[in-house]
């Protein structure tokens, strides 16, 4: 599967959620954030606003909010739980910019 597929399916299990749990949307729903992904040789994109990711895309906005920079080697060892999230941020294979708080948020709907 590549990796456009599996953000693909997470972004679909996130609002699959967000339709599902009241109590989660609600959590969420005040978020408005624009995310880029940028694994090098791969660039992606989406939005999130009203407890629901849209506009997926595989290019990188102009400006986002929060800015996530890894390879797709170390992306795809998150993905398999290979990699703790907090390892791979402290080790440097992942690095965030922006606010981290917003992130710490989101991965429990994931």
């Amino acid at each position: 599967m590549t990796m456009e597929e599996q953000l693909r399916g997470l972004i679909d299990k996130f609002n699959k959620k967000m339709a599902e749990d009241e109590k989660m949307r609600d959590e969420v729903k005040h978020l408005t954030k624009t995310v880029n992904i940028d694994l090098d040789t791969e660039k992606y994109s989406f939005k999130l606003e009203n407890a629901e990711i849209f506009d997926f895309s595989c290019t990188a906005l102009d400006e986002a909010d929060v800015v996530i920079t890894s390879t797709p080697e170390n992306l795809q060892k998150l993905l398999d739980k290979e990699l703790r999230p907090m390892r791979a941020y402290l080790t440097k294979k992942i690095t965030i910019k922006g606010k981290i708080q917003d992130l710490m948020f989101l991965k429990k709907f994931f």
